[in-house]
């Protein structure tokens, strides 16, 4: 049996990870106890980290999903073969995967040479998302990626969010996106907040946003270095 771990940066209750145990029910769910979501690569180096134990093979950990990797191989299950973060609730598209906890965790995995993937549902604003759907995605794409394991390199996998009537969506290879997210602010007494629609961002028109944003599921391979 292959030794998965799990983890993401919603938090261990959060329903995408609930997806991906019922799409690997062997696994080893190591995840942070709260929502760390755009933490990057931050890890816990200067304080205790405080760790839960639901079952022996769940635990809340109070730290950032790196911590979480770091913490299962050093401890729970340093025989990993792959470690899968995610499934995240907000994309993780191109110039994303460096703000992104859900995609730290993965790239700290592919620095112990670890194969990885980070999975991403990306959702338009206001609208709910349908999980089962979601699932059937995941296990599709995990059935095909778990037979590619590449030391030192990880895959980004991002979901469209369609309507429940919409076919199923092609699966597409593709570069992440360069462009930059937008920078658009309000100023206000308190300071400036920010007002950039993520849906309007620009992208490269055959890169990762651009295929999850026109229905498809966006697969890039990505590396450490």
């Amino acid at each position: 049996m292959t030794a998965i771990l799990l983890t993401n940066d919603d938090g261990i209750d959060a329903p995408g990870l609930q997806v991906l145990t019922q799409v690997l029910p062997t696994a080893l769910v190591v995840a942070p106890s709260s929502q760390f979501s755009g933490c990057g690569h931050q890890m816990t180096t200067h304080q205790p980290i405080p760790i839960t134990e639901r079952t022996p093979h769940h635990y809340a950990v109070g730290g950032t999903p790196v911590d979480c990797v770091r913490l299962a191989l050093a401890y729970w299950q340093p025989q990993t073969e792959w470690v899968i973060a995610g499934i995240n609730q907000g994309a993780n598209l191109g110039v994303d995967v460096y703000q992104s906890g859900t995609v730290a965790a993965v790239r700290e995995a592919a620095l112990h040479r670890i194969p990885a993937i980070a999975l991403s549902q990306y959702q338009r604003r206001g609208q709910p998302l349908n999980w089962e759907r979601t699932q059937r995605w995941s296990q599709k794409v995990l059935e095909m990626l778990l037979q590619r394991p590449e030391p030192g390199s990880f895959w980004n996998v991002n979901f469209p969010h369609l309507d429940d009537t919409a076919p199923e969506p092609e699966l597409v290879f593709c570069p992440p996106c360069t462009r930059p997210l937008p920078m658009d602010y309000q100023a206000t007494p308190a300071g400036f907040i920010y007002q950039g629609v993520y849906q309007q961002r620009t992208s490269d028109p055959d890169a990762d946003v651009a295929v999850c944003f026109r229905g498809q599921i966006a697969i890039s391979p990505l590396r450490v270095c």
